[in-house]
């Protein structure tokens, strides 16, 4: 029996692995490549572990507007429902592969609700440029 996510530590696992598959896949990897050209990967990670420590533990570590960066991306790589659901895919995958319970749950479905709105957000602003 695997066990739930309780701290950081175990975020940080989850986030590490999760961009190794990110990064390894084809249709994704370029959605990354600043942050890898920059050798800012650790960074990004120990951020993405604050936002994650907020959702699930309520820590008060992440204080970024999340869409922003994500809205930026999109400008230059756009962001197609493929991207989202192989970004839900692989998280849910990787938090599958090492641990259950609780919030493993939760996190997942906060991760679904999360790519949800950022799909929304991305298709309002592609379908008003569309019409321009």
């Amino acid at each position: 029996m695997k066990k739930d996510i309780q701290n950081r530590e175990d975020l940080y696992l989850i986030v590490s692995q999760f961009y190794k598959k990110l990064l390894n896949d084809a249709e994704m990897h370029h959605f990354f490549s600043e942050i890898v050209e920059n050798d800012s990967l650790e960074e990004h990670l120990q951020v993405l572990v604050d936002f994650w420590d907020n959702i699930l533990f309520y820590s008060n570590t992440y204080k970024k507007n999340a869409m922003q960066p994500h809205l930026e991306k999109n400008k230059q790589f756009p962001f197609e429902r493929k991207h989202f659901q192989k970004w839900l895919d692989f998280f849910k995958q990787t938090v599958d592969e090492n641990f259950e319970g609780e919030n493993a749950h939760i996190i997942k479905n906060r991760a679904t609700s999360i790519a949800t709105v950022m799909e929304i957000k991305v298709s309002q602003i592609r379908d008003q440029k569309e019409k321009k």
